[in-house]
C-alpha cells in the first residue's frame, strides 16, 4: 500500500506515530509562517501542517498545491491546539516531513464541497467529480449497506440468488422495450428486460422454490424524478405460498432494513383496498403521514342551482386544518397552481370556518349558512379550518384532489422526511381500459392471477375483476409491487384472450411459458421492490438520481459520456441495418 492509514482513521491514540497518507487536497490556508492543508479520501479528512521554521522548502512546495491535487505525505501525528470536534480526526494533525505529488489537477469546474456551487447539468457532465462530494458518496455507501442487508435477510430465508439473461425476447409488458440488433441473426432483435418476470416464473417451474436477484431493468418511457431508463429491482419469487406469506416476508425485509440501516423500528403496516385508496386519497399510493382524507359531497351540495356541482359526476373535497386564515391572494395562487396543465383543474371552491364560528364560502350566492353547516358537518371542521372542493369526472377529479392534498400537506409541513408511514394496498383491478387502443390492458402484467371468485366476471364485467395483487407504499411512494401468478395454461390463455391476443400471437410471444406450465408448474407468486426508490427514501431525497452512480438526465442522456450516440457505418453494415430519422 502507498499509505499506512486512511484520512479518516487517525485519532489522539496515534500521537507520535510516523504515518503516510494519500488523498486529494480539499483546501489549504496560509497563516503567517505556517500552511495548513486538508487532505481527503473516501474515509474522511485529516489536517496537515507545514512550517517555515521546520522546512521552508517543504512548506513552499505545499503552498503550490491546488484543489484536488492527488498527494502522498509522510509525517508525525501531533495534537491539534484548535481541535475540531465535528470530525473523527479533529484532535490531531500531521506535521509533514515528506510530500509527493502523485497527480496534479486542473481547477475543478465546481466546488468539491458538501454545499457546491455547481448546477445539476454541470455536475452531471463531471459526475466523477460530483461523486467525490460527501453527500453523493454517502448515498452510494448507504445503497451498498442496504444491498448487503437485503442479501443477508433473504439468504437467511433460503432464497437463492440467480442471474437471469439481459438479452431476451421483446414481449409486451407495459412500457416500450429497448431493443438490441443481432449481428448473427440479421433483421432480428433482442430486447433488454423490463423485469425478469417470465424467467423468475420459469425458475419456480424448475423447482427453485425461492429466488431473488438485485437486478437491472430497462424501460423506454418518459422520465421524471423517480424514473430512469435503467433501474434496479429487488426481484423475488416463491412457490407454494399465499399472498399473506409474501406480505409477511417482505414486510419483514422492510423492517429489517429500517432497523439495521437506519436504526428505526417501524410501527404497523396497515392494509387498504385499492378501491378505498382511490376513494379516500385519489391515489393508489397514498401518503398516510397525514390525514386530510377526501369527503364526497354529492348528497350534500347537489340540487341547489349551482351548475358546476349539479353537472359534476363527483363533488369531493378536503379539510385543510387551520388554514381559514389563508388570504384571498393565497387561495388564488393555489387555484392557479391547480389550473396548470399538469393538473388541469378548472377551478377551486372553498369555504372558511372562521374563528368566530361563522361559515363563509366562495359560492354564498347558492348556499346559505344553514347549507354550509352541512358542509362543515361532513368535513368535521373546527374553527380555523378551510374546506377545499373540486368537481368533475370521478377519476379525473380524484387525481386532481390528490395533487392538491399533497401540495397543501407539504405547505403545512405534514410531509416530514424523517417520519415513515408504510401501507399495503391490496386487490387492484386486474384490467384497465386504454382509450387510445380501445381495449383492456393488464394493470400490472399479463401473468397476474385474478381473484378466483372473480374469474367468472372476465366475460361479463372485466372492469370489476380484482387481481391477486399488492403494492407496498411508503410516504406516498410505491416501493414495490407483486402478485400471485397464473400457473396453468388454460387460465393464462384466457387472460391473453381478454387482453386482445389471438391464440397465434399468444403462442408466438409467450408460448415458452405456457408450454412450461404443462410440465407441473407449482402455485407461485412474488414481488419486486424498486431499489433506487427505496434507497432515496432512506436518504431523504425526492429524486433517485443521487442514489445512482451514473444516472441519465430527463432526456435519457448520459451527458458525461455523451450517450446515446451514433455508431460507425462499418458497425451498421455488420448489423445489416439502415436508419431513417423522421423529423415529425
Amino acid at each position: 500500500m502507498l499509505r499506512t492509514h486512511t484520512c479518516g482513521q487517525l485519532n489522539i491514540s496515534d500521537l507520535g506515530e510516523t504515518v503516510t497518507l494519500c488523498g486529494w487536497v480539499q483546501k489549504s490556508r496560509d497563516l503567517g509562517g505556517t500552511t495548513f492543508i486538508d487532505v481527503r479520501d473516501r474515509y474522511g479528512l485529516t489536517q496537515l501542517v507545514l512550517n517555515t521554521d521546520t522546512d521552508a522548502n517543504l512548506r513552499e512546495a505545499g503552498r503550490q498545491l491546488g484543489r484536488e491535487f492527488v498527494i502522498k505525505v509522510t509525517g508525525t501525528v501531533l495534537e491539534r491546539s484548535n481541535k475540531n470536534t465535528k470530525i473523527p480526526t479533529g484532535e490531531i494533525e500531521i506535521a509533514v516531513t515528506a510530500l509527493e505529488i502523485l497527480n496534479a489537477a486542473k481547477i475543478p469546474p465546481f466546488l468539491i464541497e458538501d454545499e457546491t456551487d455547481g448546477g445539476e447539468e454541470l455536475r452531471a457532465k463531471y459526475r466523477y467529480l460530483d461523486l467525490r462530494r460527501n453527500p453523493i458518496r454517502n448515498n452510494l455507501v448507504l445503497r451498498h449497506k442496504m444491498a448487503q442487508e437485503i442479501r443477508k435477510y433473504l439468504d437467511g430465508l433460503d432464497f437463492i440468488e440467480v442471474e437471469t439473461p439481459v438479452l431476451i425476447k421483446s414481449t409486451p409488458e407495459g412500457a416500450r422495450d429497448f431493443v438490441v440488433p443481432s449481428r448473427m441473426n440479421p433483421g432480428e432483435f433482442y430486447a433488454l428486460p423490463q423485469s425478469p418476470q417470465t424467467f423468475k416464473q420459469l425458475l419456480m417451474v424448475s423447482g427453485f422454490d425461492r429466488y431473488f436477484q438485485i437486478v437491472k431493468c430497462f424501460r423506454d418511457e418518459d422520465l421524471r424524478a423517480d424514473r430512469q431508463p435503467e433501474f434496479t429491482q429487488i426481484d423475488c419469487e416463491m412457490s407454494f405460498i399465499t399472498q399473506e406469506d409474501i406480505l409477511n416476508i417482505f414486510e419483514g425485509l422492510t423492517r429489517h432494513l429500517f432497523r439495521t440501516v437506519k436504526g428505526l423500528e417501524l410501527g404497523d403496516f396497515p392494509r387498504m383496498q385499492y378501491a378505498d385508496a382511490m376513494r379516500l386519497y385519489g391515489s393508489d399510493k397514498p401518503d398516510t403521514r397525514f390525514g386530510m382524507q377526501f369527503v364526497e359531497l354529492n348528497d350534500v351540495v347537489k340540487g341547489k342551482g349551482f351548475s358546476i356541482f349539479d353537472n359534476a359526476e363527483l363533488v369531493v373535497g378536503i379539510n385543510a386544518k387551520g388554514c381559514a386564515n389563508y388570504t384571498r391572494k393565497q387561495i388564488d395562487e393555489l387555484t392557479e397552481w391547480m389550473k396548470r396543465p399538469q393538473i388541469g383543474a378548472t377551478g377551486l371552491i372553498y369555504a372558511r370556518h372562521n374563528e368566530d364560528g361563522t361559515l363563509k364560502s366562495s359560492v354564498d350566492k347558492f348556499y346559505n349558512e344553514e347549507e354550509l353547516a352541512k358542509w362543515s358537518a361532513a368535513f368535521e371542521t373546527e374553527k380555523g379550518d378551510l374546506i377545499l372542493i373540486l368537481a368533475g369526472e370521478t377519476d379525473k377529479v380524484r387525481k386532481q384532489l390528490n395533487e392538491l392534498r399533497l401540495e397543501v400537506g407539504g405547505r403545512l409541513g405534514l410531509r416530514d422526511k424523517n417520519k415513515f408511514a408504510p401501507l399495503w394496498v391490496l386487490d387492484f383491478p386486474l384490467l384497465e381500459w386504454d382509450e387510445e387502443t380501445e381495449r383492456y390492458h393488464a394493470m400490472h402484467h399479463p401473468f397476474t392471477s385474478p381473484k378466483p371468485e372473480d374469474i367468472a366476471l372476465l366475460d361479463t364485467e372485466p372492469k370489476n375483476v380484482r387481481a391477486n395483487a399488492y403494492d407496498l407504499v411508503i410516504n406516498g411512494t410505491e416501493i414495490g409491487g407483486g402478485s400471485i401468478r397464473i400457473h396453468d395454461r388454460e387460465l393464462q390463455s384466457l387472460m391473453f384472450k381478454h387482453l386482445g391476443f389471438s391464440p397465434e400471437e399468444a403462442q408466438k410471444q409467450f408460448g415458452f411459458l405456457m408450454d412450461a406450465f404443462e410440465y407441473g408448474a407449482p402455485p407461485h407468486g412474488g414481488i419486486a421492490f424498486g431499489f433506487d426508490r427505496l434507497t432515496s427514501i432512506f436518504a431523504g431525497l425526492d429524486s433517485i438520481r443521487d442514489v445512482i452512480a451514473f444516472p441519465k438526465n430527463n432526456s435519457g442522456r448520459d451527458v458525461m459520456i455523451d450517450s446515446p450516440s451514433t455508431i460507425a457505418d462499418a458497425q451498421m453494415n455488420e448489423l445489416k441495418i439502415k436508419t431513417t430519422v423522421s423529423q415529425s
